[in-house]
């Protein structure tokens, strides 16, 4: 089997730390991803597939021979990861909850493989990058807005305050409904709801998320009928939900989309 000049061999299950590893320069030594794992493309396109993230297919990870296993508590399943360190000599879990927490994700990377030339100083520029970015979404008085992000139809799912997508939409002073928290796991950060809810007369703004439901132009007015006075807009939701290497241009798109 073939082994690298650090013996690191990688699997990841987290579709953004995917694209983040081989923005740190580790797509080398990446042997597994997920179906969901596709960018960035040419990069990772011959890299073995193990299934979804939810479905993680672990005897033929287990054939890969990972040293090193990158899960999420949003994105995996806890007995996924139970499953993981019965065969896998590092299983890393990460939880960023915040744009704010990308730098220490990048940090976190880098203490893992930090062997590897060069890792440590991609993820000191990338940190530099998001807190840059961070700074400039500071600096304007954003006006208040109440917010439905819409994840998911049939049933309708949205993001709990406590979700990154709703942490990063505060920054520009857009505050999701329900005004709920989700806890640390589980499906209440992701809660269905039901069209009839009192609280959709209060949304403002609509936002259909293209991830992951694939939310296009014939959704807006099934959307405008749960919030007939909000304004209905379609947002690409891998800039706003994925952290890593995509929060940099993420945030430059918050941004533009609250300006």
């Amino acid at each position: 089997m073939h082994m690298t000049s650090t013996g690191f061999r990688i699997a990841s299950l987290v579709p953004s730390v995917t694209e983040l590893l081989v923005a740190l320069g580790l797509g080398p030594r990446l042997v597994a991803r997920t179906g969901f794992c596709v960018h960035p493309h040419d990069a990772i396109r011959d890299i073995p597939k193990v299934g979804g993230t939810k479905d993680v297919n672990l005897a033929k990870l287990r054939r890969l021979a990972p040293t090193h296993v990158i899960v999420n508590v949003d994105e995996n399943r806890a007995e996924t990861a139970e499953a993981l360190r019965e065969f896998v000599p590092h299983v890393l879990v990460t939880h960023p909850c915040a744009p704010e927490d990308n730098p220490a994700l990048f940090e976190q990377m880098a203490q893992a493989f930090r062997a590897e030339p060069g890792v440590a100083d991609r993820a000191g520029l990338l940190a530099e990058q998001v807190r840059a970015e961070l700074e400039a979404l500071r600096q304007p008085d954003w006006p208040f807005r109440r917010v439905l992000y819409l994840i998911w139809r049939n049933p309708w799912m949205t993001v709990a305050r406590d979700t990154y997508i709703s942490r990063m939409l505060a920054l520009v002073n857009w505050h999701t409904l329900p005004d709920r928290a989700g806890g640390p796991r589980g499906a209440a950060r992701y809660p269905a709801f039901d069209a009839q809810a009192g609280w959709l007369a209060d949304v403002q703004e609509v936002l259909l998320s293209s991830e992951p439901y694939r939310f296009g132009a014939g959704h807006v007015a099934e959307a405008q009928a749960l919030c007939p006075d909000a304004r209905v807009r379609l947002v690409d939701g891998e800039l706003l939900s994925w952290y890593g290497a995509r929060a940099v241009p993420g945030l430059r798109y918050l941004r533009a989309l609250a300006g």
